[in-house]
């Protein structure tokens, strides 16, 4: 569990913002499960989704999405892990891969997170943002995330990652305009079930 509790370049909980984010949203939880659900709260609601709004600077590091109040569904994944790890809880990043459209190509990465419950084991839960279409939810045992799969070459990916996909952190790092990144999401390939 050490990987899924440490700061790190992206999920920077010792950032001082970060930290007194962190300890805001944990005063008066009386349960772990509160903790979470604040912090998952503050980001779903509080950080705007880059898109949404139509929002710069990009932002990557969970201290830059927090302050800028705004991120892809990846940098906001990387502050809630953050928020989460600062008041010890573990929690890592995972990936939805989906059709940019209603259907077909393009495809692109969804990023979202995974905590450890004391009480459940790992829960997916996902703080893109909520809009006509998409209530998310933290309601375990039940997950209730943005988006769920449709078709063949979308697909839930099983891993739970300590760290950010680099093709994620390479594409946020590399464009400073929100249209820039959505002109190129990052995507993977999917080798089982011939789908590439």
């Amino acid at each position: 569990m050490h990987a899924f509790l440490a700061a790190s370049r992206y999920i920077d909980f010792d950032h001082p913002e970060v930290q007194a984010r962190a300890r805001s949203l944990a005063a008066g939880a009386d349960s772990e499960h509160a903790l979470v659900q604040r912090c998952f709260e503050f980001v779903r609601d509080d950080i705007r989704h880059s898109v949404d709004f139509r929002l710069n600077p990009v932002t990557c590091r969970a201290s830059d999405a927090l302050q800028h109040r705004t991120g892809y569904c990846y940098a906001k994944s990387h502050l809630l892990a953050a928020l989460l790890r600062a008041n010890g809880i573990p929690a890592g990043l995972c990936y939805q891969r989906l059709s940019v459209g209603d259907h077909g190509a393009p495809y692109c990465l969804h990023g979202l997170n995974a905590v450890f419950l004391s009480d459940h084991g790992w829960y997916r839960l996902d703080a893109r943002g909520n809009k006509p279409g998409v209530d998310a939810r933290f309601s375990p045992p039940v997950e209730a995330l943005a988006f769920s799969i449709h078709e063949p070459a979308e697909r839930d990916l099983p891993e739970i990652w300590a760290e950010p996909l680099a093709v994620v952190t390479e594409v946020l790092e590399r464009y400073a305009r929100y249209d820039e990144v959505l002109a190129h999401l990052p995507d993977v390939v999917l080798l089982d079930r011939a789908v590439c």
